[in-house]
């Protein structure tokens, strides 16, 4: 791929209106965005509507490292108009209801918890109850149970292997929160064909070179199967190569590597044993010496990985680690490796180019924020979409809200690993090196010591993850908060004891009233 800068139009020419997005890359990232696009923007022939193209190279597979993703996916397949049945069926989807994390807190064989989960519904608070959170801290709960586990049924109902929803619920519907499990590459897939049916232009070619204009503006896309290719909008969905943003337009990366280590992973596709097995409604993930596995089930396979860190490990220790968890069943099978570049673009939309996806940024996907950031920069595009052609100021309110979402998801990450108490590897020694956990982090811990988290910690529209998840993780991680409250400050303990009780009560009932999660799946298989 190379570079060019013609010379470009005389200055203080009037904007140009914008009536052709040209998305550069396909899997999850272009096609969702141009799904979204089109949905958004209209594809017609009348005068409001935007002509939405995908550029995609025969040449180049899917880049991808997860399979699963957050809550906010079931609104964004709502939007785009895919229903749920058949995204479960044509992506071999499964039900996500939360992450369970094994031996974050301490090495495995050690006294206490060995894990603790974080699920998607939120603690549970009648209209005008009391906020429970408190008064677990303060130990009203049934003795030994985790908060998660206290304050919403979900632990229970998918520690037994139950789905979050019944099968006359509506799509996207159910009493528990939820999200999905899938297989990229079919979800790359739907979603291509899809956005054809919403008018999307599919353009089978590759980028070769780009030219420039003088001000630094994208002129054209240069490929050898389609010729000289000229929008008003580009949209780099080309992963971790960045043709546009980065190899042409130099846009500056910012690493986390200080910050979150592991830069490495290794996957593998395992069957089942039996075609009746269970499937587990949740993410496991295991921490290792050097990062963690993680074990996604979908309807006919698991989805198997180890992330890790270079520095900490090589790769031939990284894969007896991987085979050593999957077992026998490893025989035969090679991983598949990828190289991965944590941090963000300093800018992520430059001139008249947006950056979506791993082009503009990747953390590691602990707690599935890929598909996420790609849904909230779609949406972005779409909801500040500068029809006139004056892009600097919706350019500014992108930059400014993509860079507060990846910087609030380090430090989401950050946590789970920097309140670890493993000292059995360098790994997670330097994890807790205060030099490596963001100032903004720091911040948050100290005041959380005398405190739980509260929303009014958090500016709901910079974050990805609510104050509940955080909440979560933190004292799934153990930490100690030590409340300075007295009871004027928190006088509803009678009313929360009673509320830790029937939560209790109505898990039992909810295992009896929700399917099992394979049931759940063969039902929407059948629709």
């Amino acid at each position: 791929m190379s570079i060019s800068s013609p010379a470009t139009p005389a200055q203080g020419a009037a904007p140009h209106p914008v009536k052709h997005v040209m998305i550069v890359g396909g899997g999850s990232a272009g096609w969702l965005t141009a799904a979204f696009l089109a949905r958004t923007l209209g594809t017609g022939a009348d005068q409001q509507s935007v002509r939405v193209s995908v550029v995609e190279s025969p040449d180049i597979g899917i880049i991808g490292v997860g399979e699963g993703s957050f809550p906010s996916i079931r609104g964004t397949l709502a939007a785009i108009g895919i229903d749920e049945a058949r995204f479960v069926r044509e992506c071999d989807a499964t039900f996500k209801q939360g992450i369970r994390f094994n031996d974050w807190v301490r090495p495995p064989g050690s006294a206490g918890n060995d894990h603790y989960f974080h699920p998607f519904s939120l603690p549970s608070q009648r209209p005008g109850g009391a906020e429970l959170l408190p008064y677990w801290l303060q130990g009203l709960a049934p003795a030994g149970t985790g908060f998660a586990a206290a304050a919403t049924m979900q632990k229970r109902v998918a520690d037994a292997c139950h789905a979050p929803k019944r099968t006359g619920d509506a799509d996207f519907m159910g009493p528990l929160n939820y999200a999905y499990h899938f297989d990229a590459g079919k979800f790359a897939a739907l979603l291509a064909t899809h956005a054809r049916t919403l008018g999307v232009q599919h353009i089978a070619a590759t980028v070769e070179r780009v030219e420039l204009g003088a001000g630094g503006a994208i002129a054209a896309l240069h490929t050898p199967q389609a010729g000289r290719l000229t929008a008003d909008l580009y949209v780099d969905c080309t992963g971790f190569r960045a043709t546009l943003i980065g190899a042409a337009m130099g846009t500056e990366f910012h690493s986390l590597s200080d910050t979150l280590f592991v830069d490495r992973a290794l996957a593998m596709q395992v069957p089942y044993e039996r075609a009746d097995a269970p499937i587990p409604s949740y993410t496991i993930s295991s921490a290792r010496e050097a990062g963690w596995t993680w074990d996604i089930g979908l309807q006919q396979r698991r989805g198997i990985g180890y992330v890790y860190s270079s520095r900490h490990t090589d790769a031939a220790r990284a894969e007896q680690v991987l085979r050593d968890y999957i077992g026998p069943a490893s025989k035969g099978l090679e991983p598949r490796q990828l190289t991965l570049n944590l941090g963000y673009r300093k800018q992520h939309w430059v001139h008249n180019c947006v950056a979506i996806g791993l082009s503009g940024g990747f953390i590691e996907p602990l707690e599935a924020s890929g598909i996420g950031l790609i849904e909230t920069a779609a949406y972005l595009l779409g909801y500040l979409f500068p029809h006139d052609g004056e892009l600097a100021a919706a350019a500014r309110l992108y930059n400014e809200m993509m860079t507060a979402r990846y910087e609030r998801i380090a430090d989401f990450v950050k946590l789970h690993y920097c309140l670890t108490q493993r000292t059995d590897s360098q790994f997670w020694i330097d994890n807790t090196d205060p030099a490596s956990i963001r100032a903004t982090l720091r911040d948050k811990l100290a005041m959380w010591r005398t405190r739980p988290p509260h929303r009014m910690d958090f500016v709901v529209d910079y974050e990805m993850y609510p104050p509940t998840s955080w909440q979560y993780v933190l004292y799934g991680m153990e930490y100690p908060t030590a409340l300075y409250a007295n009871a004027r400050t928190h006088p509803r303990a009678a009313e929360a004891s009673a509320e830790f009780r029937m939560i209790e009560q109505v898990s039992q009932r909810a295992l009896a009233d929700l399917p099992t999660h394979r049931a759940l799946i063969e039902h929407m298989l059948r629709r």
